[in-house]
């Protein structure tokens, strides 16, 4: 009987646990984490301390109720003494949690992870619960400039959020630091305990940094968000038909480039056993989205690389249709199996995901040569870090805003920028376990030697050569029309340019529709049309034509 006791007297409060210890990419994603696995557990978190760039230490909000201001007539004083103490809502409870930033990482330690109240048994009866977002706070200012009375306010925004717990004088408490000039909601300590649903809408209505710049500045994608890289450096993007600056591409530093590879590392364990099916689904959902934003992807492709809107619509068609394979990988998947190979042996295979993979894309493409990579490699099961081409990284980072919306988790998909330095860590990263390159020769050997020298699987697509054969029974008009879109498309500046074409049966008949061809190639290169005309038809030139 006594020990029955002395349990339950150390059990005074049913416990609640504290926040796993681990390693986040940014402040906010470190404090969300706390703040979901508090409201979890029963209790709210606030900020207690904080230096953004250093430290940020979490305390419990232990909460409370608020007071009833009518004062019952039997009432003595005493009893209102105590009620006022009780209903007191910051307490002194232990709980105590730190957050340090450590070579680019947030690391959280729980520094006392106990508590001295019992768990909240309604959140929303949490004096946090009634707080505004800052979309609120701000919708709360255009209404009162609009003159809307508090209640008024209030009603419009249950219309938009049934949930809200708030009451009118929660709107003139707003509305008196707004006439003070705040309109942030950072005295509002306490965390809101919010779903994850109403979280995504914040972030939607919320206008990120690299945005508001003029240009833009192409962002990284860390760890399931777009952020505004560190870097000072930055390289221009222009538009090659009027030369204007039409967004910068910053130098990822190597701590957001260690940071991203931390997030696909850290989401492969959680994503390698989500079941094939679910992250098919993410693929058609995936496509669905690219068919809806083509025409932007197209526009954005045609502005950043030069290619007409033609070629720029077949670019994201090439795409998509490894999105489209990607739906259907699951017979893919399969592996083998034979049974009594040998006197009671069976054999079998299994396909199994590798981690963290990357690639590295060259510029001539932007969305097609991406859209080759990483749906293929996160459906398989593997986390991917992509790095675009800096001279046109904004259909690469369009897919990803796609693929996101689709329900790609946290962390399986990331971009980072850069040039020499970015694929150097890329081939020299320990927890990056494959990669795939396409582009030109010389930069493929040296990634092939570079990466494979740490034992990395390498995909390098390099030294494209492409021939044409024309039959003797081709169409001239025809043939000679394909040949000049083929070999000149995009300028020439594309990996399946024709580099040579044979002739089979002799090249007579077509000589003089080659010079008249290529008296249209030189007006059209701004060349007299009478200019020698060998380095188009000799073997020096885009065509090396060869009699058979």
């Amino acid at each position: 009987m006594m020990d029955i006791e002395s349990c339950t007297e150390l059990n005074e409060f049913p416990q609640m646990l504290p926040p796993p210890p681990g390693t986040f990419v940014d402040r906010e994603e470190l404090i969300q984490h706390v703040g979901d696995f508090a409201v979890s557990q029963g209790y709210v978190v606030t900020i207690k301390q904080s230096k953004r760039d250093r430290v940020v230490v979490l305390g419990c909000d232990r909460g409370g109720v608020y007071r009833n201001r009518r004062k019952p007539a039997d009432e003595s004083s005493a009893e209102r003494t105590r009620r006022r103490k009780t209903g007191s809502r910051l307490t002194n409870c232990p709980f105590e949690a730190v957050g340090k930033k450590d070579d680019g990482l947030w690391i959280l330690t729980i520094k006392n992870g106990t508590h001295n109240h019992e768990p909240i048994k309604d959140i929303s009866e949490h004096p946090s619960a009634r707080r505004f977002t800052e979309r609120e706070i701000v919708l709360i200012k255009e209404m009162t400039e609009a003159g809307l009375k508090p209640r008024q306010i209030l009603k419009r925004l249950r219309q938009n959020n049934p949930d809200l717990l708030s009451t009118p004088k929660h709107v003139y408490n707003v509305k008196a630091k707004l006439r003070q000039g705040n309109m942030t909601v950072r005295n509002f300590k306490s965390l809101r305990p919010q779903k994850s649903a109403v979280r995504n809408n914040y972030l939607a209505v919320t206008e990120p940094s690299w945005r508001q710049r003029n240009p833009p500045r192409v962002p990284n994608l860390i760890g399931g968000r777009f952020v505004d890289s560190q870097s000072f450096v930055s390289i221009d993007v222009l538009n090659p038909a009027t030369q204007q600056v039409i967004s910068q591409v910053p130098l990822t530093t190597n701590e957001e480039f260690k940071a991203a590879v931390f997030a696909a590392k850290r989401a492969f364990p959680l994503w390698r056993n989500t079941p094939i099916a679910t992250r098919q689904r993410i693929m058609f959902k995936f496509q669905e989205l690219i068919h809806r934003d083509i025409d932007k992807l197209a526009m954005n492709i045609t502005a950043e690389h030069g290619k007409t809107l033609k070629d720029a619509y077949g670019d994201v068609l090439r795409g998509l249709e490894e999105v489209e394979h990607a739906c259907g990988l699951a017979t893919l998947q399969m592996g083998e199996f034979v049974s009594n190979v040998s006197n009671g042996i069976d054999t079998y295979s299994i396909r199994e995901p590798l981690g963290v993979c990357a690639g590295i894309c060259p510029f001539d493409f932007p969305a097609m040569i991406p859209l080759w990579m990483f749906p293929l490699a996160v459906t398989c099961g593997n986390t991917f870090i992509l790095k675009p081409s800096e001279k046109d990284p904004g259909a690469a980072v369009m897919l990803a805003e796609l693929a996101v919306e689709a329900g790609l988790p946290n962390g399986v998909l990331n971009i980072v920028h850069g040039s020499n330095e970015i694929v150097n860590a890329i081939c020299d990263d320990d927890d990056i376990k494959a990669i795939s390159f396409v582009g030109p020769n010389v930069a493929g050997t040296y990634i092939y030697a570079r990466a494979s020298a740490k034992g990395k699987r390498i995909q390098s697509n390099v030294g494209a050569k492409n021939h044409a054969v024309v039959m003797p029974d081709a169409s001239m008009d025809a043939t000679l029309n394909a040949l000049v879109a083929a070999g000149f498309g995009a300028a020439g500046q594309k990996c399946m340019a024709l580099s040579t074409v044979i002739f089979v049966g002799g090249l007579n008949p077509w000589e003089d529709k080659l010079v008249e061809h290529a008296k249209a190639i030189k007006v059209n290169a701004g060349t007299e049309p009478d200019a020698d005309l060998g380095p188009v038809i000799s073997k020096q030139g885009t065509f090396l034509i060869v009699d058979r």
